[in-house]
C-alpha cells in the first residue's frame, strides 16, 4: 500500500459512487471525484487488478462539481453525489446502468429509457438507520478508516445534521438519548401514518431509554419483537392504499418513488382478467395489492415471516391471492401452475440459479425485474437472454437521490 499521495487524472464515473483513474497502468478508484478532474489521493486498499483511494486534495475541478450540502460530506458514508447537482446525478446513473447491461450483460444498445427523477431531492427517506459511537452518540459508519489507523475497521462517525430522512424524522432523531454501553446494536426510525423507534440486537435485555414522543418503540431481536411502546407496525400509504409495514418487514424507503415505481408497472405489464400473475420477493404486497383487482389470480412468494403477515393483512380483502412462504428458488421449480406475468424484485445479491431456471421453463410471457443493483441485473439478464427472453425497456428509477444507489425495472418478453 502506497503511503505517498499520489496524482491521478479521473477519466469515468464508476458504479459505487467513486471515479478511476490509472496510476502506474492499474486502475484506481476515488470517491467524491468526478470524470476529468486532477486529484492527490492516497491508496488505502490494494488488490491484485485494481485500488481503492482516498480523496486528499482535487488540484483541477470539473466544472460540474458544485459545494456539497452537508458537513459530514466525504468523512461520512451514506451519500456519494453531494458533489454534484441533480440533474447530473441522474445522467451518471442512466449512464453507469447503460454501462453495467453492456460491460457486464454484453447486451448491445440496451434499450435504457430516460430515468425516473425523484420530485424530492432531500428529505425523502421514510426509514434511516443509525449506530451508535462508544459515546453512545447517533452516528453513521464512516465513509474512511481513521488516518492515524490506516488498518482500523471503518468507526461510527456522530452527526449533527442529516439531509435525507423526511422532515418528521429529522425532528425526532436529534431528541435521542443513550446510556453509553447501552445493548443496542442498530437504531432505526420510520415514518408514516405514525413513527416508529427501533431499538435492534441480539440481546434479550431490553434497552433502557426516556422518550417524551408519544411514538411506537420496538425491541427487535433476531426472532422476536418486543413492543415498548405503542404498536410493532406502521401504515404507509402508496396511492391511497395503506399498507401495513411491521417493524422487521421490508419497505421502498422513498414512498413517493414507490408509487411511481407501482404505476409504472400498471401501465406497461399486459394483465387482464384471464392473467395469472406471479410475484416473486413479494415482500408486505406493494405489487400485489395493485395488480390484484386486475387478474385472475396473484401468487405471492416471500420467505420473510414478518413481511408474509403483513402481506395476509393488506391483501386480506381479495380472494384471489396465494402467498407462498419460503424461498423462491424452493417454490418455482414445483409450482405447477403457468404464470403469464411475472414480477421479480430481489435483493442487491440478485437471482439464485435456480429461479431462473425455473423461470425459463414456466415460460411467461413478460417478465418485470425490479432491481437495486445494476451489475446483479446485468449478470442476471444475460441469463435470461440466453434463455430466449428479449429485454425490451429498462427504467431507471431515483429512489436515492445524493447515492450511488440505482433501483430499475427491466421489461423481458418470451
Amino acid at each position: 500500500m502506497t503511503e505517498k499521495p499520489i496524482q491521478l487524472t479521473l477519466t469515468a464515473q464508476t458504479y459505487g459512487g467513486e471515479a478511476i483513474g490509472r496510476y502506474n497502468g492499474k486502475a484506481v478508484f476515488v470517491p467524491f471525484a468526478l470524470p476529468g478532474e486532477i486529484v492527490r489521493a492516497r491508496i488505502v486498499e490494494e488488490r491484485k487488478n485494481f485500488s481503492r483511494a482516498e480523496l486528499l486534495e482535487v488540484v483541477k475541478a470539473s466544472p460540474e462539481r458544485i459545494a456539497p450540502k452537508c458537513p459530514h460530506y466525504t468523512r461520512c458514508g451514506g451519500c456519494h453525489y453531494q458533489h454534484l447537482a441533480y440533474a447530473d446525478q441522474l445522467t451518471a446513473k442512466t449512464e453507469i446502468l447503460r454501462d453495467q447491461l453492456s460491460r457486464i450483460g454484453k447486451i448491445a444498445n440496451p434499450p435504457v429509457k430516460q430515468i425516473v427523477a425523484s420530485p424530492l431531492e432531500w428529505n425523502y427517506r421514510n426509514n434511516i438507520q443509525f449506530h451508535l459511537d462508544e459515546n453512545a452518540k447517533l452516528g453513521f459508519i464512516s465513509a474512511v478508516a481513521d488516518p492515524a489507523q490506516p488498518d482500523s475497521t471503518l468507526s461510527v462517525l456522530p452527526i449533527s445534521e442529516c439531509h435525507l430522512p423526511e422532515a418528521a424524522l429529522n425532528e425526532l432523531w436529534p431528541t435521542l438519548e443513550f446510556e453509553p454501553g447501552a445493548p443496542i446494536e442498530r437504531v432505526s426510525l420510520r415514518a408514516g401514518d405514525e413513527l416508529m423507534l427501533i431499538l435492534e440486537s441480539d440481546q434479550v435485555e431490553t434497552p433502557e431509554m426516556e422518550l417524551e414522543s408519544d411514538i411506537s418503540v420496538v425491541h427487535l431481536l433476531e426472532d422476536d419483537t418486543i413492543i415498548m411502546a405503542g404498536d410493532d407496525y406502521i401504515i404507509i400509504e402508496v396511492l391511497g392504499k395503506p399498507f401495513k409495514v411491521s417493524a422487521a418487514s421490508f419497505f421502498q424507503v422513498n414512498t413517493v418513488m414507490a408509487a411511481k415505481m407501482v404505476e409504472h408497472l400498471l401501465a406497461v405489464l399486459p394483465v387482464s382478467q384471464k392473467t395469472t400473475l406471479l410475484d416473486v420477493y413479494c415482500g408486505v404486497g406493494l405489487f400485489s395489492a395493485f395488480f390484484a383487482p386486475r387478474v385472475k389470480k396473484v401468487i405471492g412468494i416471500e420467505l420473510a415471516t414478518s413481511s408474509c403477515e403483513d402481506f395476509g393483512v393488506n391483501l386480506d380483502e381479495f380472494e384471489n391471492v396465494e402467498l407462498y412462504e419460503a424461498f423462491a428458488e424452493e417454490v418455482l421449480p414445483e409450482l405447477k401452475e403457468y404464470a403469464d406475468i411475472v414480477i421479480l424484485d430481489p435483493p442487491r445479491a440478485g437471482l439464485d440459479r435456480a429461479v431462473i431456471d425455473a423461470l425459463i421453463q414456466i415460460r411467461p410471457e413478460t417478465i418485470a425485474y425490479v432491481s437495486c443493483d445494476p451489475a446483479t441485473l446485468a449478470r442476471d439478464a444475460a441469463r435470461l437472454i440466453a434463455g430466449g427472453y428479449r429485454l425490451k425497456q429498462v427504467t431507471p428509477f431515483d429512489l436515492f437521490p445524493q447515492t450511488y444507489h440505482i433501483e430499475s425495472i427491466s421489461i423481458f418478453e418470451s
